[in-house]
This record gives C-alpha cells, structure tokens and sequence, in this order.
C-alpha cells in the first residue's frame, strides 16, 4: 500500500507558505495603518504655517527628505527581488551589496528616519509615542523577516549577518 506521506508533507508545506504569506500582509497592513496614524493625529503646528521655521522644523524637514531617500534607494537596490510583503522572493539571490552591505534593512532605516524628521518638524506628543511604537514594531518585523531569510537563504545569509547589522552598521564583524 503506497504512503501518503509524500502529499501530506507537501500540503503541510503549501499551508505554511500560505500562513507566512498572510501574516507578511498583515505586517504590511500594521506598518501602512501606524503610518497613517503618524500623519493623521494632531500635529503641534503645521509645516511652514509661519515664518520663520521654528527650531526642529528645518531639520526634520531635512531628515524626511533624507529617509525618504534612502527608502527609495533601498527599493532600487532590491531590483526584481522587491516584494510587497517582507517575504523573500524564492526566485531572487540575497542583496548584499550597495546599501544592503551597510545595513540589513535599509528600507525600515529609511522609514524610522523619515518618521522622526517628521516628528521633529510636526509633531506632538502623540507623534512621538506613535514613533516608540513604530521602532518598536518595525524592530519586531526585521527580526521576523531575518529569520524567514535565515531560512530561505542559510549559510550565506548567516555570514552577511555577521557583517552587516540590521539597523545600524557594524564596525567590527561579530567574528
């Protein structure tokens, strides 16, 4: 009698590529909503609602723009391998040259840097609890996404992570 072993490994695998795919949506969708939230909730006073600047406006300004930037540059680096959910591609290599050789997740660098310029130039308290939120969040999602390209990728992505540190770079390799 032939084993159904075989068809039940591949319907395990088929759902766990399903439930990884559904919980890298949701990440999306938390990351898009605390994002929003950032924008939407009550700023201490509008960007060039008078003149001159106050202290932190021209700045931040300057720090958006500059996050916003290495965003854009991190999403051009990724080329064909940028998805729309942190959930590797099974058909691109591992990035690790460019802005990938500075820092592991150039793109959620870019995000938290935007975010503060932002914080700088608009915000109010609320802001800056959203932004502790949002560190906090975008921490927790590098670290899920390291551990489904630990997973993908294996030994080459284990020796860049010795190198390349996830948020800031890294001086010294861990070796």
């Amino acid at each position: 009698m032939p084993s159904n072993q075989g068809v039940e490994s591949a319907a395990e695998e088929q759902a766990s590529v399903r439930d990884t795919s559904r919980t890298g949506w949701i990440l999306v969708g938390v990351q898009a909503l605390l994002l929003v939230m950032l924008l939407a909730l009550p700023w201490r006073r509008s960007l060039g609602e008078s003149w001159p600047p106050n202290l932190l406006e021209v700045p931040g300004f300057i720090l958006m723009v500059l996050g916003l930037t290495i965003t854009m540059i991190a999403m051009l680096g990724l080329g064909s391998a940028l998805t729309a959910t942190p959930v590797p591609s099974t058909t691109s290599t591992l990035r690790t040259g460019g802005i990938y050789g500075v820092v592991r997740h150039p793109i959620y660098v870019g995000i938290l840097i935007a975010a503060v310029g932002f914080t700088l130039a608009v915000g109010s308290l609320w802001q800056v609890l959203l932004l502790v939120v949002l560190t906090a969040f975008l921490g927790a999602k590098a670290l899920w996404e390291d551990n489904l390209l630990a997973d993908h990728y294996g030994v080459p992505w284990f020796d860049y992570a010795d190198h390349v540190g996830g948020f800031l770079p890294r001086l010294r390799s861990r070796r």
